[in-house]
């Protein structure tokens, strides 16, 4: 096991955000999980499991050892006339497998193409885009329970997949390392079309619906609105759309009958980066951070904030949401 001391996490989170791991181990094997395991209890250390650092905002050193997880690798499990299981390795880029799916026809992701992040982050987070979540294609998982050192199965009941959640953000949160999940894609044709911005392209440019197509257009509708983390400090969507009760919608639209809102079975999503820009923050600079220009949601880093800074910018505009719509918005970032 080979232990680095006092190591920069400035390249390994997306937000570039220069904070200090005290213990560092990058986990490129299963066995290095079981051996972190064991130096956590000898050492009677604090732990941090990091994958991609996409989807998280550092705001000071950690303490103890952080696993850098990069176990990679797909392997075919199971085949019928319709489909393909596939076994992934959590530390591969999620964008990877995205890729590899595309380019072997297997449909069920091709939706979620570019989002940020390693394929052990993605059940945690129940990534989605484009009408389309992980759940939708998950099957189970494996993961280290950190503190007994049992490998444990996870079903998708098991999971409690809901928006942007699970039960790893919750009850489970920073117990387990995710070791391997198993998807079940389609092996025929199965394009989910239902994102407007996503068919409006279709017909614009009269695509024949394939799954390099819907890959490619999904690709340029994100470039269009999202900044390149290698470019500028970033990690996407930095809040959730808030999903509220009709009652509360009918109150809103008395006094905002513009609000950008979506049915959701019998709740209503609110559009978050429509209630961000009415509060006037899109393309507003603070201090070393600010919001993206081509969309609110996503908070940036100009190239030297601290992370304190960026999650006072995201303080900020909450309290100027709650303030204008009573409605609260919670961060789909995890802030360490």
């Amino acid at each position: 096991m080979l232990l680095e001391n006092n190591k920069s996490l400035i390249k390994l989170n997306t937000f570039a955000v220069n904070c200090y791991a005290e213990n560092f181990i990058c986990i490129k094997k299963e066995e290095n999980i079981k051996e972190s395991i064991e130096f956590i209890k000898r050492e009677k250390k604090k732990y941090f499991v990091l994958g991609g650092g996409s989807n998280i905002l550092l705001t000071k050193n950690i303490e103890g050892l952080v696993l850098h997880n990069k176990l990679e690798g797909i392997h075919i499990i199971g085949e019928d006339s319709d489909s393909l299981t596939i076994s992934v390795r959590s530390g591969l880029i999620w964008n990877d497998l995205v890729n590899w799916t595309i380019e072997k026809k297997l449909w069920g992701i091709e939706n979620l193409i570019l989002i940020p992040g390693t394929v052990g982050a993605a059940p945690i987070q129940n990534i989605g885009a484009y009408g389309v979540e992980i759940k939708d294609v998950f099957e189970n998982l494996n993961a280290y329970n950190i503190e007994t050192g049992e490998k444990i199965n996870f079903s998708k009941k098991d999971c409690q997949f809901g928006y942007r959640d699970s039960i790893f953000k919750n009850e489970l949160k920073n117990k387990f390392f995710i070791s391997d999940i198993i998807l079940k894609l389609k092996k025929t044709k199965n394009p989910i079309l239902t994102y407007a911005p996503l068919i409006k392209e279709f017909e614009k440019n009269k695509l024949p619906v394939t799954i390099e197509n819907i890959g490619k257009t999904v690709c340029q509708i994100r470039n269009s609105k999202l900044p390149d983390p290698k470019k500028i400090g970033n990690s996407g969507s930095f809040f959730k759309n808030p999903v509220i009760e009709k009652k509360i919608l009918d109150q809103i639209l008395k006094s905002f009958p513009n609000l950008k809102y979506f049915q959701q079975n019998e709740k209503f999503k609110l559009s978050a980066g429509w209630l961000i820009e009415q509060c006037k923050w899109k393309g507003k600079k603070l201090n070393n951070c600010g919001v993206y220009d081509k969309q609110a949601l996503v908070l940036v880093n100009f190239g030297s904030a601290k992370g304190i800074e960026i999650k006072e910018l995201a303080e900020k505009i909450k309290m100027d949401v709650k303030n204008k719509f009573n409605i609260d918005l919670v961060e789909e970032v995890q802030i360490i």
